[in-house]
This record gives C-alpha cells, sequence and structure tokens, in this order.
C-alpha cells in the first residue's frame, strides 16, 4: 500500500489558476453534452433515496489534530456546468459528493462520501456485521458513529472485506478491536487469498506504483473546477491511519454460507476480476445484494494507470452473468463497494446484464480486431460500446475507459510487441526525441507545430510533437508551457476523472517542477503482516549491480521472534533467498526482523552491529559493504521530462 501512503492529503496542496479555454475545448463539451442521456434520472433518484444525515463538521481529525478528511472541499459542485469541466464528469462528481448515511432498506444502510470507497452495515440479531471498513481508522471511525447516531450503540459482530484492495480493510481498526477479534467476539471474513495479496500487491513496484499513483489521483491539485473532480468511483482516498487485521474466516467456493448474528449470508467467489482476491454475496432474507467492486457507477480498469497486473475481462464478465443468474431472481436492493445502490429486482438485472455486457463487448472485439491483425493502439481507435450500452451512464468512463481497457485486453494475451518489427528495437525516448527534433528541422520548427496544433484544437498531436520537443530539450521553457497548456484543454474535456487528473499533474510538474513527496510511513499492520520472503524479494530489486561489482556475499539470516531462518546468497547481481535452509561456514546475522528492516533501509547495518542491535556470528568481514549494495529509488523520479 506505498502508492495509498503516498497520496497523504494531496488534495488540499497547490491549486494556481489557468482558465485558458480555447474554443475547440468549449466546442468539445457542448458535443458531449448533446450525446448524453440527461432524460435518464434514476442515478440522482439512487443517490439520494434514504438519506438520513451528515456528519456534523466540516472536516475529520486525526488524533494529533490533522485534516483526514475534508467534506468541504467538494462544496463548489453546484450549479451549471463550468467551461472546464466535462459536463458527463460534472453530474458523475455531483453524485458521489453527496455524502452521509443513508438507509438502504430495514436494516442495511451506508456510509457514502467520507472516503473513495463506500461502508455498508447490517443489523443483525444483536450487533453489526461491517462491510468495507474504509482506507483509513479515523473516516471509519467516524462512519460508525454517524450510524450508531440513528441505529443504536450496537457492538460490531462482523467485517467482511470484500477484496484485496487497501480503500476496502484499511479502516478496520476504527470499527473493531483486535482484542475482540483475537477473543472470538467479531469475526472478520475474507475471499481466500485476502491476505496474500492484500499485503504484497504492491510490495515488489510499490515505489513506482506510488509515484504513478500521485497521477492518476490528482496528488497535489486542489478539487475545483479547474482542478482534481474525483477519482471516478469516488471522492478521494482519506489520509488517516491505515490499518489491517487478518481474516479469521476466509471464503474458497462459490456456494458457501454462513449465518452471522441471525443473518444468512451466500458466497460467490470471483478471484481475478476487480482484485485477484474478491467474493460477491447475498443477503437471502434481505433482498440485498452486494457485488463488491465487480460493479461500478462507471466502467472500471482493466489495468489501472497507476500500474497493476493486467485483470482478466472476460472472468469478470462471466462472474456477473453467474451472479445474475445465482442471485438476480431473487434480488430487490444491489449494493457495492462504491457510489449508490440501485433499488428494484428489474432495474437490478438491468444493470447487471448491461454492465455485463460493456465488459463482454470490450473483450470480445478486442479480441476480434486482434485477431484481425489490428494492433492496441488501432483496436483503443475502434473499439466503442454500441448506442445501447453507452447510452447507460453506468457504462461511461468515469474511472476506467474503452481506449485503456482495450489497450488492457490486448496486452494481456499479446504483451507490448506489436509484431512489426520497427518497434521491436526503438531508441529510448531521449534519443528518439533528439532525431525527431533534428527531422523536423530543430526546436523552432517543432514548437510551430505544437503552437498550430494547438491553435486548431489537435491537441492529442500537439502533446505528442511538444513531449519529443521537451525529452530533447528539458530546459526549453517556451516548449514545457506549451505542452502544459496543451495538456489542460485535454484535461478539461475529459470524461474520465483521472484522465483529467493525470493530465492536470502533468502541466503542473512542467511549469512547477516535481513537488517532492516523502517516503510513507508504511502502517504496523502492513509490516507485521508481510512476509518475511516477500521482503526479500523487495530487498532483491533493489540489488545495484554496479555497486555490488565482483563481490559475492553468503550469510544466514535469523530472526528469533518469528522463528524463521534464510540462507541468502548474493552473487551475479542477484540475490537468492531459502527459508529453512543453512548455508555451512557462513556468517550468521540474528536480529528482530524490523531492526534488519531499518537498518538495511538506511544503510545502518554498522551501526546496529556496534550497538549490538543486530548479533553476527561467523567471519564479520565477509559481509562488509553490504549494506551498501541495494539502492534507495527516488520516490519522484521524472515523468514528463526525462
Amino acid at each position: 500500500m506505498r502508492w495509498m501512503a503516498a497520496l497523504a492529503l494531496s488534495l488540499t496542496l497547490g491549486g494556481v489558476a489557468h482558465a485558458e479555454v480555447t474554443e475547440t475545448t468549449r466546442a468539445a463539451n457542448a458535443a458531449m453534452a448533446e450525446t448524453l442521456p440527461w432524460a435518464d434520472r434514476e442515478d440522482e433518484d439512487f443517490a439520494t433515496r434514504g438519506f438520513i444525515s451528515a456528519w456534523d463538521q466540516p472536516q475529520i481529525r486525526a488524533d494529533d489534530g490533522r485534516v483526514v478528511w475534508d467534506f468541504s472541499v467538494y462544496n463548489f459542485l453546484g450549479g451549471q456546468t463550468p467551461e472546464t469541466v466535462n459536463p458527463s464528469l460534472w453530474r458523475h462528481a455531483q453524485l458521489l459528493a453527496r455524502a452521509g448515511l443513508f438507509q438502504v432498506r430495514e436494516r442495511v444502510y451506508q456510509v457514502r462520501g467520507f472516503d473513495v470507497s463506500n461502508m455498508t452495515i447490517i443489523v443483525g440479531d444483536t450487533g453489526l456485521i461491517i462491510i468495507d471498513p474504509l482506507t483509513s481508522r479515523e473516516v471509519a471511525s467516524a462512519a460508525l458513529a454517524l450510524a450508531r447516531r440513528t441505529i443504536g450503540d450496537l457492538p460490531v459482530r462482523a467485517v467482511i472485506y470484500t477484496h484485496s484492495h487497501a480503500d476496502h480493510f484499511g479502516g478496520v481498526r476504527g470499527v473493531v478491536d483486535p482484542a475482540d477479534v483475537a477473543a472470538g467476539r467479531v469475526a472478520i471474513i475474507a475471499p481466500d487469498g485476502f491476505m496474500e495479496h492484500a499485503v504484497t500487491e504492491n510490495v515488489i513496484a510499490g515505489n513506482a506504483m506510488g509515484r504513478r499513483a500521485t497521477y492518476q489521483f490528482g496528488a497535489g491539485l486542489t478539487p475545483g473546477p479547474e482542478g482534481q473532480m474525483t477519482s471516478g468511483i469516488g471522492l478521494a482516498i482519506s489520509a488517516g491511519t491505515f490499518t489491517l487485521i487478518p481474516p479469521t474466516r476466509t471464503i474458497a467456493r462459490t456456494g458457501e454460507t454462513l449465518t452471522i448474528d441471525g443473518v444468512r449470508i451466500e458466497f460467490q467467489v470471483t478471484p481475478e476480476t476487480e482484485a485477484p482476491a474478491e467474493m460477491n454475496f447475498f443477503f437471502p432474507d434481505l433482498g440485498v445484494l452486494c457485488l463488491a467492486e465487480n460493479a461500478n457507477a462507471s466502467m472500471h480498469n482493466i489495468l489501472t494507470p497507476r500500474g497493476a497486473l493486467v485483470r482478466d475481462s472476460k472472468a469478470w464478465a462471466d462472474y456477473l452473468t453467474e451472479a445474475l443468474r445465482l442471485y438476480g431472481p431473487r434480488t430487490e436492493i444491489m449494493v457495492t463497494s462504491h457510489a449508490w445502490p440501485r433499488f428494484g429486482g428489474e432495474r437490478v438485472r438491468d444493470f447487471i446484464a448491461s454492465h455485463r455486457d460493456a465488459y463482454k463487448y470490450l473483450h470480445d472485439q478486442s479480441v476480434r480486431l486482434m485477431n484481425a491483425g489490428y494492433t492496441d493502439r488501432e483496436i483503443a481507435e475502434a473499439v466503442r460500446l454500441p448506442a445501447s450500452l453507452s447510452a447507460r451512464w453506468f457504462n461511461h468512463g468515469y474511472y476506467g475507459t474503452m481506449m485503456h481497457n482495450s489497450r488492457a485486453v490486448y496486452q494481456r494475451y499479446m504483451g507490448w510487441y506489436d509484431a512489426n518489427p520497427a518497434n521491436l528495437n526503438p531508441l529510448p525516448p531521449v534519443e528518439e526525441a533528439a532525431r525527431y527534433v533534428r527531422a523536423m528541422g530543430g526546436s523552432a520548427a517543432v514548437l510551430a507545430e505544437g503552437q498550430r496544433a494547438f491553435d486548431e484544437g489537435d491537441y492529442r498531436w500537439g502533446a505528442r510533437v511538444l513531449n519529443h520537443l521537451v525529452f530533447a530539450e528539458p530546459n526549453n521553457q517556451a516548449a514545457r508551457a506549451l505542452l502544459a497548456r496543451t495538456h489542460r484543454q485535454m484535461a478539461w474535456q475529459a470524461e474520465s476523472a483521472i484522465w483529467r487528473n493525470m493530465y492536470l499533474v502533468a502541466a503542473e510538474e512542467l511549469e512547477n517542477g516535481v513537488t517532492p513527496r516523502a517516503s510513507g510511513v508504511q502502517s504496523a499492520d502492513l509490516v507485521v503482516a508481510t512476509p518475511t520472503s516477500y521482503i526479500l524479494d523487495l530487498l532483491s530489486v533493489r540489488l545495484n549491480p554496479e555497486r555490488l561489482g565482483e563481490r559475492r556475499y553468503a550469510f544466514n539470516l535469523v530472526f528469533p521472534e518469528r522463528n524463521e531462518r534464510f540462507a541468502v546468497s548474493i552473487a551475479n547481481g542477484v540475490l537468492v533467498h531459502e527459508r529453512d535452509v543453512t548455508i555451512a561456514d557462513a556468517p550468521t546475522i540474528t536480529s528482530p526482523r524490523g531492526v534488519f528492516l531499518q537498518a538495511m533501509a538506511t544503510q545502518s547495518m554498522a551501526r546496529a552491529v556496534l550497538t549490538r542491535q543486530i548479533r553476527i556470528e561467523g567471519n564479520r568481514r565477509s559481509l562488509e559493504g553490504l549494506g551498501d549494495v541495494f539502492d534507495n529509488p527516488d520516490l519522484n523520479f521524472a515523468i514528463v521530462t526525462p
């Protein structure tokens, strides 16, 4: 979850006015408005139905006074669509911003707008079942406190994690005490594989994902008509304390049932869909179906721009088909992990079928064109939902888009290479850019072409041209400024909230440089839960072969408090580790795991040995320089410049 830590309180920073709206952008947004199904007011009803109360303070704060959630930053979302916002996105953001406690039906409540995700609450015979306790402890605690003002101070009997993404379990300590879980008074239920994926999805590539996530979620942008306009599936990620309590029960197969505090639940496991470990479930006595994050008020991402493993769009559609068969005839209300519920059995079944068809169309038509020889970029230009599907608000691309998702389908099957040998071994970006600029007649000619493209509203081409100039001449301020202006026009036309964020963050960094982000403090719960083997894998990908040179290391690593022993060897530019193996005649490092990790992260191994926090038995001299062969990756590496 390193990328989430990097985004803490990111939406209260920055904020520079740049309202230069071109006629092309005005015309594009006006043309979009003409195509939208304004007569369909179903979501306006569903997003407000059952509203009970809002939080009585403009902000939620941590114990030390830090603001972890600010309701007031979205107060601008009223009135007519500004010129700087796509009209479809403006409508969507207005609905997402409706925050507070809602009654879904008798015994079923939701708290929405306290985080990027929802908390759903089921009232059992003697207490509460919490579904998805948000991202951080503070907002989860406030959400439960708001609910209890209406439903009473009932104890929590169980928490259900729908899937392995942090915004659906990180607030768990805000709703339950780990001691109650340990004592068996509270059950924690999750899909099979939850812990593995919850703690490891972002470990290996966490630094790169964290930097890219600043673009996806608009870190440093102020919410407003010229800035951040939600994350597409929710407002933003809360900035409180991230926590984790491991499940006490996992669900491994579709058809499993549980009765919790008198509430019957039927489960459907849906691995490799929106998350590697995810599940839907149905409450037969309530007629309520939870589709987790497999169904949303937007098309989702098959491959998130921040980076992740490519998801299986075919399996995603197939599991929605299965959910429709298993639960559709008995369902009267559907709730999900983001956005608002859907009411009425007929409306729910219509939604599931249409949303399923959108993912299936995406998959099938992308593969059809792939098999006809089209490349990912060509497929992205060609695949569009038919009118029967695109007319539905919930199939619009506020988060994921058809263009990005079709390329993800191609990537899942075919990889990055499009089979054209000209693209087999391209030059790196800086070298390629220098040659483009030279071929186009020099920097003045390229800048003139970028200006012509801007003036004509040909922003996609202008961005490509100017990007070459910036990579060839990173200090060319005229090129950077014009590219920033170009990105803003595309941002203000974007229906996707995260496309908007990415364009706007790029513009800010071109003009003002990268705003440094400090290393996020990792959650103690997450560190404890991460298997040592994964941490050693992280060390492996930080090994710098140039620093290592011809040196070789071999040692045994012992963490007594965990009863763990590893054999570690470093040679030929790679680190290899094996558990429960001992290397004969090699030194043994014995240490509390946390002390060893801190020493490696801060390159303070020698100091830890001298202070006897770490003990070495055997040939110490053979370990000299060990802490110096690992990189501490740059948290703020360049993206829109070389």
